[in-house]
């Protein structure tokens, strides 16, 4: 047997609010939470207000998540900047100002001469001129999925002009790893450094200012490009922030960019290091912070989202009355496009050895994550037959371990669910086909995007952490923002939970996260929930093992509410060590054998890295030339 990914931690920030605790999966399905856990959210809500709000204030702390009206916060969408070209002449043949020195072009234009100058000011004669007039014009989209109001990471660690995805990384990793209850270097002293890995990116890059967004602009904006711009964009600089000023990671790193399929292909590289016995521990995630004024005008110009005019046109409103930004994202009901968002989700694995060595909460497992393109393909941005593979490879994996009346009965689909017409279209045929095929009657189907919106390559993490989220609360979050599905939608064989609905303890078995990306990036997960993973420990470990576990795990679970706790209080645990313990050539020690080095150890008090290789292929190394 392999061994078993099991989920011990999870943790981020959307616009939900906080990951770890299940605090944003409760603002999900707030309406339908007991007081107790209602209170909770709201103080992690409260929490996060920069402005320090209250948890009393239930009412302002709700209206602060989730999709809504974009903030000026990020940019002010009825005043959005633009230039227009223009060529400036005069009657006479000749135009004559004044422009101070330092704006003034160098060398000048042809045409252009000094007429008299100042110290400050230079007076110019030319024939003509080409300028570029300032043209202010509102947003086309006005609704988005953004972070909790009032929350602002940056003020949160020395963030040194960080993008706001970079700033999202370092909040949202440290609650994943802070989310685990045992102490980072108890693992550092146990896991060889060579035996963790980290995946984590996004799909766009860091667009804002600080990132490649402002290094574009420099140029035509009369700014300069900064040092930072060009690296900190980078796709991959989630995974080498964690490694670099998180935890000193020395062991696999890098990310998969699969558009709005990057989580999933990131827990697909997670769970094949341990199951390949390459890593003991996985920190897997994304982290996107898309909303930029000319990001939105791209997906728009595909027709991509849902705008305020199609919006109106949906509900038969006019155009001067206000959207309602709640119902933007309409995932299998009458919709128009989908609804942006920002996200970062981090989910921290260990294999099933580990995780019963160190007493980790078990909080589910991943068996698989399927991925599949589309072949040739019609248009890049248009649905395939890929999904359909890695929908029913999925199911198909889930049968195996659980057999047929699990996935018939107790089996729950996330689904991709964008909000889009053609998706609702797609998507659902494939459900319902592989549903028919399976013998699954009511495949019960949920899709988080209707309350938070598609935050691109953070989109499989938020479904993961609704699922798991699920599992804790025992309640499948409704797609609240329809009434009813829409007529093209294929549901035969589908159960759409349109209002959030209770289910008993421990019946939901295993769930399936759908993805579906731009260019064919189809990803499916097959994810056990903790009763059943707790079930595969228990056979293959010993109920001795697992009674030993359950006695360490109560440290580690009282640590883990321990830093829940303290930050509910506005304690916030980040974890950011910039030039902390920078290793060089003399933390090196290599250890001899009769055929050269057979281990090297890094630092103190850490397992040493094997060098003592076995070859998988036939053996040559005694052949002559």
């Amino acid at each position: 047997m392999i061994p078993l990914p099991v989920i011990v931690g999870f943790g981020g920030i959307s616009p939900a609010g906080r990951s770890s605790s299940h605090h944003g999966y409760a603002r999900l399905v707030a309406n339908a939470l007991p007081a107790e856990a209602q209170s909770r959210m709201l103080a992690s809500l409260a929490a996060l207000s920069s402005a320090g709000g209250e948890a009393g204030d239930a009412a302002s702390l709700l209206d602060g998540t989730l999709i809504r009206p974009l903030s000026d916060a990020l940019f002010d969408p009825n005043n959005l900047l633009s230039y227009k070209p223009a060529s400036l002449s005069s009657p006479n043949g000749e135009l004559q100002f004044t422009i101070n020195r330092r704006q003034a072009p160098t060398p000048l234009p042809q045409g252009w001469r000094v007429v008299s100058e100042s110290a400050e000011e230079i007076e110019i004669k030319c024939p003509s001129a080409e300028v570029m007039l300032e043209q202010p014009f509102n947003a086309k989209v006005t609704s988005a999925g953004q972070l909790p109001n009032g929350f602002d990471p940056a003020a949160l660690y020395p963030s040194r002009s960080h993008p706001r995805a970079l700033q999202m990384t370092v909040f949202g990793a440290s609650d994943a790893i802070n989310s685990l209850g045992i102490d980072w270097e108890l693992i550092r002293s146990t896991v060889a450094p060579d035996a963790i890995s980290v995946y984590a990116g996004n799909c766009l890059g860091q667009v804002d200012q600080a990132g490649f967004g402002g290094m574009f602009q420099s140029r035509l904006m009369g700014r300069k490009v900064t040092s930072k711009q060009l690296p900190l964009g980078l796709i991959e600089m989630p995974a080498d922030f964690i490694n670099a000023y998180l935890l000193g990671n020395m062991g696999t790193t890098g990310t998969s960019v699969a558009a709005c399929a990057t989580f999933l292909y990131n827990l697909r590289q997670g769970i094949l290091d341990i199951q390949s016995g390459a890593s003991r521990v996985a920190i897997v995630g994304t982290s996107e912070a898309p909303l930029a004024p000319e990001v939105f005008e791209g997906f728009a110009a595909m027709g991509a989202l849902a705008d305020d005019a199609k919006l109106r046109a949906l509900d038969g409103i006019a155009d001067n009355e206000p959207i309602n930004s709640r119902r933007a994202c309409r995932p299998f009901g009458e919709n128009c496009g989908f609804t942006m968002a920002e996200s970062a989700q981090f989910v921290v694995l260990m294999d099933d050895a580990l995780a019963i060595e160190l007493g980790a909460s078990i909080l589910g497992s991943v068996s698989n994550v399927f991925i599949n393109a589309d072949g040739y393909k019609k248009s890049i941005a248009g649905p395939g037959v890929g999904n359909y593979l890695t929908v029913a490879k999925a199911a198909a994996a889930a049968r195996s371990i659980l057999g047929e009346k699990s996935l018939r009965e107790r089996s729950l689909i996330q689904a991709h669910g964008t909000g889009t017409p053609q998706n609702r279209v797609s998507e659902s045929m494939i459900l319902d086909r592989v549903a028919s095929e399976f013998g699954i009657d009511n495949w019960k189907v949920s899709a988080v995007k209707a309350f938070v919106g598609h935050s691109l390559a953070s989109s499989g993490g938020d479904q993961l952490m609704s699922t798991l989220g699920c599992w804790h609360h025992n309640i499948i979050p409704g797609i609240e923002t329809i009434s009813s599905i829409a007529d093209d939608v294929s549901n035969k064989h589908l159960d759409f939970v349109l209002k959030h609905r209770e289910v008993e303890q421990n019946s939901i078995d295993v769930a399936l996260l759908n993805s579906k990306g731009f260019g064919g990036n189809n990803a499916t997960a097959t994810v056990l929930a903790p009763h059943v993973t707790n079930k595969l420990l228990r056979a293959r470990f010993g109920e001795k093992a697992m009674q030993a576990h359950t006695s360490r795990n109560e440290a580690v679970a009282m640590a883990s509410r321990n830093y829940d706790d303290a930050v509910n209080k506005g304690e916030h645990k980040i974890i950011y060590h910039f030039d902390h313990n920078v290793l060089g050539e003399e933390a090196l020690t290599f250890t001899d054998s009769a055929h050269g080095p057979s281990a090297m150890s890094v630092g103190k008090n850490r397992p040493s890295v094997s060098l003592d290789f076995s070859s998988p292929y036939a053996d040559i190394s005694n052949q002559d030339d």
